[in-house]
């Protein structure tokens, strides 16, 4: 055989990067062994493509082998693919960014998604750890004899004849002193479950097979049970729980894509800034940050995304938006939008019990995608008032609400109005906190009314996108207002100075009240539950409060400007109109029953106050202080 010596410079053309500047193009250096192993699929790739066309014979079973040598301080990557001549290592590995991938696919004129290495470049990431880089590398071509290539990480080289028996390509890593982590076995074997899990091929690590090789989402869905699914997602996501359920993506035009996404029980720690959903190249690892791929109301999804169509940088650590990334993200959004219809359509009481988890998505989503917004205008669920039946919305004939987590009813906005009479289907009514509108609520339940419960923060903007949504519609919250239905028609007698109860009541809450921003009302409620008070929030006024909080990024309280609705039935209310009537001004002063009728006036709005949460801390220990100062004068009058 002739002897093979050769030193020479590497070629660095100056309209591409040299990687071998080793932190401006890696953001971390584990990444080298991502990359190598890459290269290593990729060339037994080249080789069974080759065999097929009849260049090269077939090589054995394919596999990628890691070794450590801790006393030479070397670990070693090889495989049994295509290798390489004298010529080929010249060309792909001293002539930086040629792209060896680009002119194998070039020759046999096919496109193959099987080859990994887009950019010609990852070989160079194993200067980021070694002070020395060895290629014995002796390609599967007849007549082929092995060659030995070695750089220091200048552009200095040297190339000559090697021994090996049998093609394919070893790279041989001198790592540095500082990099030393990378002959623990322990550290490589997290590398290759990290990057390298998937790999259609074995990746062994001093003999024994690391990688689980088989991707369930390269599988047909037909191929798959649940079971399937649900213990990828333990494996991806442990100690998680189970997935609520899964959408299983595959399309091959306009662009290759394969994947599993899951949508996770919702435990109030979504990240949606970054994402939960692992990006894959042809089954190796690239990212677990995909905010460019898909809409950000679907991040705190889980699963994987695979496809070698998306535009990646040199690194592969950062995604390129283009027009096909933001069709690829159309996309994935309207495969989950069919996958909730499907559920909603098929088993509405599943999709009910696990709302709660998915109503972030749907909400944002169609606050901020029209297309999905059309999708899912049909799916959005509330929690209501009416009672809950078996079968519920899924039966036309029977449109009561679905049973849901806990037995928790839930309607959809045209089930809601379906049990509306004609002169009401046009007003929604909502409550958005239970406890704090408790008074207003059970006047509306005591006498029949459905009311929708939008108690989570969403609400409070998806609620106006709504009634945007749907303009013919009003969007009443139950404490804005009170209709005639709610209240007892009856007519009232004045007295000699021509003022009814409502005039003197209206009169005496001004007065111990003393704020011209707070509206006084007086009416009688019916039922015997209903309070002697209630604040009522004007729908617009408190609107605009909430938006001023959000902006500011804080709690909405109790804004100043609100209404004081007084119950003139209310048995404490007609002992105060009884107290005030019998007081006697003396000197332009206040009697005692007259400052009593206003300490009394004072409680009742205080008291409404409280029920909707609008003392403030440092104003409750004032209200306790005058509590008790108020029982104390009552117990000195004997009331």
């Amino acid at each position: 055989m002739a002897v093979l010596e050769e030193q020479g410079q590497i070629q660095i053309h100056t309209e591409n990067i040299f990687p071998i500047i080793k932190k401006a193009v890696y953001s971390g250096h584990e990444v080298f062994l991502r990359e190598l192993v890459s290269n290593g699929v990729d060339a037994i790739s080249k080789r069974r493509m080759a065999a097929m066309a009849g260049d090269c014979m077939e090589g054995p079973e394919a596999q990628i082998q890691i070794r450590i040598d801790r006393e030479a301080k070397t670990l070693t990557i090889s495989d049994n693919g295509i290798g390489m001549t004298a010529e080929e290592v010249k060309r792909y590995i001293n002539q930086v960014a040629f792209s060896s991938a680009e002119d194998f696919l070039e020759k046999y004129k096919q496109e193959s998604d099987a080859i990994i290495g887009h950019f010609g470049l990852g070989f160079y990431s194993s200067f980021m750890v070694a002070k020395q880089v060895e290629l014995v590398s002796r390609s599967a071509r007849e007549g082929s004899e092995a060659v030995r290539w070695s750089c220091d990480g200048s552009p200095n080289f040297s190339l000559e004849g090697a021994e090996r028996s049998e093609p394919g390509t070893d790279v041989i890593l001198h790592l540095m002193e500082e990099e030393l982590e990378y002959i623990e076995p322990s550290r490589i074997r997290t590398l290759i479950t990290t990057y390298c899990d998937f790999l259609p091929l074995e990746v062994q690590l001093e003999g024994e097979t690391v990688n689980r090789r088989e991707a369930p989402w390269r599988q047909s869905p037909r191929d798959l049970t649940d079971n399937d699914y649900i213990e990828l997602y333990r494996y991806l996501y442990p100690f998680q729980g189970d997935p609520l359920l899964w959408v299983h993506l595959n399309t091959d035009y306009p662009y290759n894509l394969q994947g599993i996404l899951f949508f996770p029980k919702s435990t109030g720690r979504a990240d949606w800034e970054k994402g939960e959903i692992r990006l894959y190249c042809n089954n190796v690892f690239v990212s677990d940050s995909i905010k460019e791929v898909v809409p950000r109301y679907l991040l705190p999804l889980r699963g994987v995304i695979d496809s070698p169509d998306i535009p990646l940088n040199v690194s592969r650590s950062a995604l390129q938006t283009d027009r096909r990334v933001r069709s690829i993200g159309g996309f994935v959004a309207k495969k989950v939008g069919d996958r909730l219809k499907q559920l909603h359509r098929e088993d509405p009481k599943r999709y009910a019990e696990i709302w709660e988890s998915l109503a972030p998505f749907i909400k944002i989503g169609a606050m901020e995608d029209e297309k999905f917004a059309d999708q899912v205008a049909d799916l959005v669920l509330f929690g209501s008032t009416a009672p809950a039946q078996e079968g519920g919305e899924a039966e036309l004939a029977n449109p009561d609400p679905i049973p849901g987590e806990a037995g928790k009813a839930y309607t959809t906005l045209a089930g809601y109005r379906s049990r509306m009479d004609a002169a009401n289907d046009k007003r929604i009514l909502y409550c958005t906190d239970e406890a704090g509108q408790a008074g207003a609520l059970a006047l509306w339940k005591g006498q029949g009314a459905e009311v929708l419960l939008a108690d989570t923060f969403i609400d409070t903007q998806f609620i106006p996108w709504l009634e945007y949504r749907h303009n013919e519609l009003k969007f009443q919250r139950v404490d804005s207002e009170l209709d005639d239905s709610l209240q007892e028609q009856e007519n009232e007698l004045a007295d000699a100075d021509g003022k009814d109860s409502s005039e003197k009541l209206r009169d005496l809450f001004k007065g111990a009240l003393a704020d011209d921003r707070i509206t006084i009302q007086v009416q009688a409620l019916k039922g015997d539950n209903a309070p002697a008070a209630l604040i009522l929030l004007p729908e617009q006024m408190r609107r605009l409060n909430d938006m001023g909080a959000l902006m500011e990024q804080r709690l909405p309280g109790l804004p100043d400007h609100h209404v004081l609705l007084v119950n003139r039935r209310h048995p404490l209310v007609e002992g105060l109109l009884k107290l005030s009537a019998g007081a006697v001004i003396t000197g332009g002063g206040s009697s005692p029953s007259q400052q009593l009728a206003d300490d009394l006036g004072r409680h009742v709005y205080e008291m409404a106050r409280l029920a909707v949460g609008g003392l403030e801390p440092n104003q409750l220990a004032g209200f306790q202080q005058r509590s008790c100062d108020l029982m104390g004068k009552l117990m000195e009058r004997g009331l």
